[in-house]
């Protein structure tokens, strides 16, 4: 159909990949963007596939792209449920909203 979550189309990804023979991973982390309206960044999901002599290649289905500087890992595993940025459980009423808001900061290292 067409939808999904930045999750659902990493997990899709993987399995895909891991179908043809290539090791692949789910990483767990944020996707920066240039502040607007200010909104500088969000949680977000992607794939590392092993290519032999290339090493770990970052593939984000949900943007169409490989990996690029705005992604910001934070964690790495081999299934989704063991690179979760955030767990819990919510309890309320159906038409209750639920928002989460990240503000991501990039700095140089030093």
């Amino acid at each position: 159909m067409g939808r999904g979550s930045c999750r659902d189309f990493a997990v899709l990804f993987v399995e895909a990949v891991r179908t043809l023979g290539f090791g692949a991973r789910i990483v767990s982390g944020y996707l920066f963007t240039p502040p607007q309206q200010g909104v500088s960044g969000t949680t977000h999901a992607w794939a590392e596939v092993f290519v032999p002599g290339a090493g770990w290649i970052s593939f984000d289905p949900t943007n169409r792209q490989t990996g690029g500087f705005n992604l910001i890992p934070v964690a790495v595993a081999r299934d989704l449920s063991q690179a979760m940025p955030v767990s819990g459980t919510f309890t309320g009423a159906d038409n209750d909203a639920v928002r989460l808001i990240v503000d991501v900061r990039v700095s140089e290292a030093a």
